[in-house]
């Protein structure tokens, strides 16, 4: 598996299997900020127009996972952040595609995140993630700590309840 920090233009080259992964997550449930059903056109918009953007900027890296030619996972670091918050990140979007789940991409990814907000000088990393979800226990297992939940905080990407989300730190 290749792990490595994409550009801008590569999220063009990796459109239709970014897609696929979004729009497979947000049909599995996945809370990562989108409801199903997510049309092909919302998903690549968000792609396009808000990551790309914000990656040409500079507010956000985006690291892939690819096995094989395909996209196994990916995940953003949110380093455009408020002038009195220098030393800190945000890991956000981490998802895995369904058929590459279970083998440590995730974690091979934060890994990177990581890597890279070090080499930035961050020394705080923040994120937030559905309360009770899978992936809670990978980030408590990378040394995260829960700093508290808010309840009802966001709508699920499947039906119409809400649940709650975790925040989550890091000091590296």
């Amino acid at each position: 598996m290749k792990i490595s920090k994409i550009s801008a233009d590569e999220i063009d080259q990796l459109l239709p299997d970014l897609v696929e992964t979004l729009k497979r997550t947000v049909e599995a449930d996945g809370a990562v900020g989108f409801v199903a059903p997510l049309a092909d056109d919302a998903a690549a918009a968000f792609w396009q127009q808000n990551i790309k953007q914000a990656i040409v900027s500079g507010d956000r890296i985006m690291i892939v996972a690819v096995e094989e030619g395909k996209l196994a996972g990916t995940g953003q670091l949110i380093v455009g952040m408020p002038n009195n918050q220098p030393h800190r990140a945000e890991i956000s979007k981490l998802m895995v595609h369904p058929d590459f789940r279970r083998r440590g991409v995730a974690r091979q990814i934060m890994a990177e995140l990581e890597g890279e907000a070090t080499q930035l000088g961050r020394t705080l990393i923040t994120l937030d993630t559905r309360t009770g979800d899978s992936a809670e226990p990978l980030y408590l297992s990378l040394g995260y700590k829960t700093a508290g939940t808010i309840p009802n905080y966001a709508k699920n990407a499947i039906g119409d309840d809400f649940h709650a989300t975790t925040y989550m730190y890091k000091q590296i």
